[in-house]
This record gives C-alpha cells, sequence and structure tokens, in this order.
C-alpha cells in the first residue's frame, strides 16, 4: 500500500513526534510510505534515517498558494492509495481528489489530537481521533460516526544502554528525582510543577523540553530560590535515557488533549503522576496505573509527589499496572494493526469516500 503522510507541524511537539512514530512504524511494517512537512532538524532527518522519503514545504498562510501547488504535484508522481493529514493546517492545504489528477481515487484521512476547528477539514473523508474524548467533539459538531475512527497513540518500549548521569546535571545520586517532558507552553504548567517544589526539600526536578515559556520558567526558578534543585534541560530526544535516570514521572498539564508522555512512562516503567486534564483523566486510573491529582493545585501536587516519594511499594505497584495497560493497548504493533485496518476498510468501500 502507498501512503502518504502529511504534517505542518511547530519545531518539536507531542504530534510531532507522535508523526515520526507512526509514519516510520508504517514503513517498518512493509509498506510504501512518503511524507511531507516542513523543513526540520528533528523530525525531517528522523525520517530520512528510517529510509522514508521526506519533502518539506513552507505550509504558510493564504498567501502561501505554492504549498498546496506542490502537494498537488507530489500526490499525482507518488498515486497513494492513502493520503493522512494530521491536524488543521496540513488537512486545509491538502487537495482532495478529482478526476482532473488522472490517477486513482484517494481517501484523504484527517488524524486529529486536538479540538480544531472543523472549517479546515471540509475536504477530509474520513477522521482518525487518538482519544474518545475528541471523537464525541466530532460527532457533536456534525461529523457522521461512521466517518470517524478512535486509534490510540502508541509509545516505543525502548531500552536505555546508557542513562542520563545525574552528575552531570548536579544531581545527587541518591536524590529522588522527577523528570517532566514537553513543550514550554503554558498549557503544560510546569509552573505549577515548579512552585510544587518549594514544598519539597531534598526532591530533585529535571523538565525536558523547549518553548516560549522557557524565560518566565527560569525566572520563576529564581524566584523561588530552586535554581539547585529545577533543571531546565532543553529538548531532548532520548526519552529512555532520561526516564531511566529519573524515579517518578511527572505531567502536570493544563490542557493536554492526549498527552503521550503519560504512555511513554508506562512503557518506560517508571511511577507516573498526572493531573486530570482531558488525555491522561480519559486513560489512566487513579491509584492503579498513576496517580491523579486536580488541575493547577500546587499543594495538592506537592502532597501527591511527597506521598508516591516514600511509599516503594506503590511505587510498584504503579509500575507494573502501568505496563500492563501498555502492553494492552499502546504498543506500536496495536496502532499499526489499526491503522492497516483502517485502510484496507476505506479502500474496500470507495463509493463511501
Amino acid at each position: 500500500m502507498k501512503i502518504l503522510q502529511i504534517m505542518a507541524g511547530a519545531g518539536r511537539g507531542g504530534a510531532e513526534t507522535a508523526f515520526v512514530d507512526i509514519t516510520t512504524a508504517l514503513h517498518e511494517a512493509g509498506e510504501t510510505i512518503e511524507a511531507v512537512t516542513r523543513a526540520n532538524d528533528i523530525r525531517v532527518p528522523a525520517l530520512r534515517a528510517a529510509g522514508i522519503t521526506v519533502h518539506t514545504l513552507p505550509f504558510g498562510g493564504r498567501v502561501d498558494v505554492f504549498t498546496r501547488w506542490r502537494l498537488r504535484s507530489i500526490i499525482k508522481k507518488f498515486r497513494p492509495d492513502i493520503v493522512q493529514t494530521w491536524m488543521a493546517r496540513a488537512a486545509w492545504k491538502t487537495p482532495s481528489w478529482d478526476e482532473s489528477m488522472h490517477i486513482p481515487r484517494y481517501p484523504l484521512v484527517a488524524r486529529l489530537g486536538g479540538y480544531y476547528k472543523l472549517k479546515y477539514f471540509a475536504g477530509s473523508d474520513h477522521f482518525v481521533t487518538n482519544t474518545p474524548d475528541i471523537r464525541r467533539y466530532l460527532v457533536e459538531n456534525g461529523i457522521a460516526p461512521g466517518a470517524i475512527t478512535h486509534i490510540n497513540n502508541f509509545a516505543p518500549e525502548e531500552i536505555s544502554h546508557t542513562p542520563l548521569k545525574r552528575l552531570d546535571f548536579n544531581t545527587p545520586q541518591d536524590a529522588p528525582l522527577l523528570a517532566a517532558l514537553g513543550r514550554l507552553h503554558p498549557n503544560k504548567a510546569f509552573d505549577t510543577l515548579i512552585r510544587s517544589m518549594a514544598d519539597l526539600p531534598g526532591v530533585y526536578l529535571w523538565i525536558a523540553g523547549e518553548g516560549p515559556e522557557r524565560g518566565a520558567l527560569e525566572k520563576l526558578i529564581v524566584e523561588l530560590n530552586l535554581g539547585e534543585r529545577v533543571k531546565l534541560l532543553g529538548w531532548r530526544s532520548d526519552r529512555a535515557d532520561l526516564l531511566a535516570a529519573a524515579d517518578i514521572c511527572v505531567i502536570p498539564s493544563r490542557h493536554e488533549p492526549f498527552g503521550n508522555v503519560f504512555i511513554q512512562a508506562w512503557a518506560q516503567k517508571i511511577p507516573l503522576i498526572t493531573t486530570a486534564s482531558e488525555g491522561p483523566s480519559q486513560y489512566v486510573r487513579d491509584g492503579e496505573d498513576a496517580l491523579v491529582t486536580p488541575v493547577d493545585e500546587v499543594e495538592m501536587l506537592s502532597k501527591t509527589i511527597a506521598r508516591l516519594v516514600a511509599d516503594k511499594g506503590l511505587q510498584k505497584q504503579l509500575v507494573e499496572n502501568g505496563h500492563r495497560r501498555y502492553l494492552a493497548e499502546f504498543t506500536k504493533e496495536n496502532t499499526v494493526r489499526a491503522y492497516l485496518g483502517l485502510y484496507h476498510a476505506l479502500l474496500a468501500r470507495p463509493s463511501q469516500i
């Protein structure tokens, strides 16, 4: 099967990581894959290293007519069986099939990982959502239930051969260490997590990510006199090595449509604390495979961290149950099987496209 995967995307982020992971997984499953995205120093090299042909386009605003014209040319030359877009801008820029292309008709599949304005998806034939709640949102906004398929993201079960060295980040070997991953954006609420550290003497925190909130977070760390214990590591591509060095993974998000980090924590067998943001709260089970705190409750988050740091038995329970959930619901094999099943079903009923 020939599949074209298209994403504009930001420089870095969870959706961008999922795009690379799923596109690469489909290629590894033996499908013929090409990808279109913005020029980027992370995902473009990663896709090309996997052996995938990558086209780079600007994906600009309304005055950018080149991207749509070039996408049409790429599609006509590649002759894909399936075209899948990621997020709103790619869906808006990607042309639907028409007879003047002189190629077989292809289904245009839109993959949504958030609550986007549906005017950008007018040409889409089918929708993939990565949470049940985004599926609900689509139905409530007029998309036929039969035109929507829910498919979970996956996290690769990576093996860390060289965990990050704590001493490289001035972190004592015997100190409790928290890890948080994500774009430095207000939605991620890393400010709440940093504030919670004020009541956790002796506990250290590594935050891996980049984004517009870096300056504000650096200022907050200084204001709270936490510079010795809270480290901003920048964007990291070595997720397994980072999590292997830590004791607990924390997701403090205010808004999180899915939240790949929770399945990365389960896959890497690290105890998880998350807030009750939209994505994780649809999956995690408080006290069973994670501990859940209310959004933006600094004191409750601090107490929950202290509780888990002190309870090794609870840590073990969360790890075992979380990894069991990962194997049952969030492996690469499960996700690839679901995507290929959807693609074959769409191609088997062309009259419904």
